[in-house]
């Protein structure tokens, strides 16, 4: 009796001491904070989908929220930085990009990392950190076509040019400067883009430079072509700026954001250029 006894209270304190373990467990997993990201997955080389959890190089995708997918890109890997240098879990949602501020407004996830350029019209909705990206502006056209010795903003002026670009970006009122050029349809993603110029159902493509050097990793019809500093578009100041945005009212994210970024010296123009370089090479040839 008194063996039984025994036994009972010591698998009673067994059962308390797990019972703790998994409790004090719960407390650390939720006292970490979520970092949630929205982001296209579909914007090489800043973010893509892929279906493994590695890169060619070794480093490590993302995994898409509620999906069995997983993101990398220039995005991801700063986001990735970021999450860690505030103690916090990376989690990646995947959204379209028209629809990408709404769902930030809805509350699926707190922020967007994603290649947005920091517009006035922007500002108005959104707050932004400083850049965590400067890029260059560019025109796509095909190579070895009609269009493939333009150099200059006003070789395009009167050729009736058939001219695109990506939906709700800053480049879309830039179509209008090209003089006489033929405005059709502007696409969701920046793939469709290029596979209009492919195809002939566009003449010109104006997007940012790192977009279309990913792009020509894997369509080798296509040609850049940065115009003359002397002869070029104006007003694209703006999309050079490339920030992350939170929900208008959420400061206190914004500059935890931004306290992240400079702890880990994110202001450094040859640090960007050097991440983006490394991550260019290591898409899926489906992107």
């Amino acid at each position: 009796m008194k063996k039984r006894v025994l036994m009972t209270v010591a698998m009673a304190g067994i059962m308390t001491t797990v019972m703790f373990a998994a409790e004090c467990s719960a407390a650390e997993t939720e006292e970490k904070d979520v970092l949630r990201v929205g982001m296209e997955c579909a914007y090489a080389p800043f973010n893509w989908t892929q279906d493994s959890d590695t890169t060619p190089d070794g480093s490590t995708a993302v995994p898409i929220y509620n999906s069995d997918y997983y993101a990398y890109g220039y995005d991801v890997a700063v986001a990735q930085m970021l999450a860690d240098e505030m103690g916090m879990e990376l989690e990646v949602h995947k959204v379209e990009w028209s629809s990408i501020g709404i769902s930030m407004d809805a509350g699926d996830y707190d922020c967007i990392i994603a290649g947005m350029g920091r517009t006035a019209e922007r500002e108005m909705s959104y707050s932004f950190t400083e850049p965590y990206y400067y890029r260059d502006n560019c025109i796509v056209v095909k190579k070895d076509g009609d269009y493939s010795d333009v150099k200059t903003l006003s070789d395009l002026a009167g050729t009736g040019c058939k001219v695109t670009t990506q939906l709700g970006t800053g480049w879309v009122p830039l179509l209008d400067q090209i003089e006489g050029a033929e405005t059709g349809a502007n696409y969701e993603t920046t793939s469709e883009c290029f596979m209009a110029i492919s195809n002939g159902v566009a003449d010109v493509c104006i997007v940012d430079l790192p977009t279309a050097q990913s792009a020509l990793l894997t369509n080798d019809d296509l040609q850049i072509i940065t115009l003359d500093e002397s002869d070029t578009f104006t007003g694209d100041d703006e999309m050079v700026n490339v920030c992350i945005a939170t929900r208008k009212d959420d400061t206190e994210l914004r500059d935890k954001l931004q306290d992240a970024m400079d702890a880990i010296g994110w202001d450094d123009k040859e640090k960007m250029d050097e991440l983006m370089n490394s991550v260019i090479d290591q898409q899926p040839a489906a992107n």
